[in-house]
């Protein structure tokens, strides 16, 4: 942020006052940051688990899918994080949009080892972004559990999940695991960068 610092002064025999611009007083100012974000994915791909894990670094075996949705907020720094984690059975995709709408950005949690409902997964997925409501948000696609045999590499899960062919907002995809929070850091990095509101 730019501002103008304003001295006064006085001489032998006057008042001046002095104006000085363009300068950065970053370590002065303190900002609050807030941003909104949609947690959608298949059943059981984990996302419950990526709101526990960012919000207090803990993972259990024993989480209870969600049904219809929760909210969370989460503060990392001086950012505070709103997420809503939605369902993932089929019962609720229907108002995943819903929940998409004006929030900073929409997080996609994917089972890497769950191959058989990986074209289905993509299929919800790009349904979801055909929606002109949807258009421009940012998409974070997570891959979870790569703690397991048999889960895809980043590259393979960009080819299934088919993500080169979106073109119409920016796109990144980390793979992680809850269990053993590997690159937790790096997605909740993404977050803050991604913070709407920047006063």
């Amino acid at each position: 942020m730019v501002s103008s610092v304003l001295f006064l002064y006085s001489g032998a025999s006057n008042l001046g006052v002095s104006i000085l611009e363009n300068t950065s007083i970053y370590c002065c100012l303190f900002f609050k940051q807030e941003m909104e974000l949609s947690l959608i994915g298949l059943q059981n791909a984990g996302k419950t688990s990526l709101v526990n894990v960012v919000a207090t670094g803990g993972y259990s075996e024993d989480m209870i899918p969600t049904v219809g949705f929760n909210m969370r907020k989460v503060t990392k720094g001086n950012v505070t994080i709103k997420l809503w984690d939605l369902g993932g059975q089929p019962r609720f995709r229907s108002m995943w949009e819903r929940y998409c709408r004006a929030v900073s950005a929409i997080v996609y949690v994917v089972d890497a080892a769950d191959h058989d409902n990986l074209n289905v997964s993509k299929s919800e997925l790009h349904d979801l972004l055909s929606k002109s409501s949807l258009s421009g948000i940012p998409l974070l696609v997570l891959g979870n559990k790569i703690d397991k045999a048999g889960a895809l590499s980043k590259e393979a899960l960009t080819d299934q999940m088919d993500l080169k062919s979106i073109t119409d907002r920016e796109v990144c995809c980390y793979m992680i695991s809850c269990k053993n929070s590997t690159n937790i850091d790096q997605v909740i990095n993404w977050l803050v960068k991604h913070s709407k509101s920047q006063n």
